[in-house]
């Protein structure tokens, strides 16, 4: 590999060389004294999108031993995945990491004093590529499913404390983001879709018949008290609920999966949530296609407004909500004014 143009004087270069060739020019190369297989050093080909994130350290790599690694910015999962490339792709160090002096092969002294030579440290036979996908929010449903909170679970703080030390069914943020593969943002997503909710530092779905529970206790405290559905005051809800023998946390999250915030500390009582249905979006897949099956094995036509609350925590790269509807439905509409109707292709 040898088309050597007119060069500075006698050096072993590293990266430096071949970044500031000029245009038409080449530069030799050479064994480096340490070349060898390297497996501590792998290529990762990064869309230029990526590029500033991993410059400025603010990706992580997530993945139990016996998972595939999957690489996370704030708010987005990809797959890591080994590509082989059919050319040989050659590893200079940068100058200030190489060994001088040191033997090389195919390079003699002549050459050493007329030309620059790049030292080649490994070949690589490929590189790693990187490809988006939806978070793997199956796990964490997982994870917490193995120890919803229920009404005999108020406990003393320390007492729950002295139980996350020694029974794994509880979660915390860093245990969460340990072991499900998925971007913070995407992990908070899939918190809120599941109506999780964050007790004494561990996170917790709560049992559906205590939901039930405390919601009838909110509207029988609703008729009692006079409260308007749309002026519900944040301070006097809890601690009404918490007479009733709720704990804070619960009484606060009754108002969040039930309601919608209006204004500081005053809450609106989202009359479509009063209702309880047995067909809990969190007992739902999180892949697209598994989603879609389910719910058309439970009903075969949908119109919008009962659908919607089934698929808008769906996540899939490159596809908004409309997309998903378009791959995986058929739409009808007898008339211009009618609901759309949505059942399967």
């Amino acid at each position: 590999m040898e088309m050597v143009a007119e060069q500075p004087k006698s050096a072993f270069r590293g990266a430096e060389a071949v970044l500031n060739l000029p245009p038409t020019s080449s530069v030799s190369i050479a064994y480096h004294s340490l070349f060898g297989p390297h497996d501590d050093l792998i290529l990762l080909e990064l869309y230029e999108k990526l590029l500033p994130y991993v410059l400025h350290h603010r990706v992580t790599l997530r993945g139990q031993p016996d998972e595939d690694a999957v690489l996370c910015t704030m708010s987005k999962t990809y797959t890591v995945k080994f590509v082989g490339t059919s050319n040989s792709v050659l590893l200079i160090p940068p100058s200030d990491q190489l060994v001088l002096g040191g033997n090389t092969q195919d390079c003699d002294e002549k050459d050493r004093v007329k030309k620059l030579v790049a030292p080649v440290i490994k070949v690589a036979p490929g590189v790693m590529e990187l490809v988006e996908v939806a978070p793997r929010i199956d796990r964490l449903k997982m994870l917490l499913s193995e120890n919803p909170y229920r009404s005999d679970d108020a406990l003393m703080s320390e007492e729950l404390d002295e139980m996350g030390k020694n029974n794994t069914r509880f979660y915390s943020w860093s245990d969460l983001i340990d072991r499900v593969q998925a971007s913070d943002d995407e992990l908070r997503s899939g918190l809120q879709a599941l109506s999780a909710v964050e007790i004494d530092g561990y996170w917790r779905i709560v049992d559906q018949n205590y939901m039930d529970g405390i919601l009838n206790m909110l509207l029988h405290n609703l008729v009692l008290n006079d409260w308007s559905l749309n002026g519900l005051n944040e301070i006097e809800v809890v601690g009404v609920l918490q007479s009733d023998g709720f704990p804070c946390e619960i009484a606060q999250h009754c108002l969040q999966v039930y309601g919608s915030k209006t204004d500081d500390g005053v809450w609106k009582l989202d009359e479509k949530q009063t209702w309880v249905y047995a067909f809990d979006v969190s007992s739902l897949p999180s892949a697209p296609a598994e989603r879609f099956s389910m719910l058309f094995r439970e009903r075969p036509k949908w119109e919008w407004k009962d659908l919607q609350p089934y698929i808008r925590d769906l996540s899939a790269p490159g596809l908004s909500s409309e997309g998903l509807l378009l791959k995986y439905t058929r739409r009808t509409q007898p008339t211009p004014d009618a609901e759309p109707v949505f059942s399967a292709r």
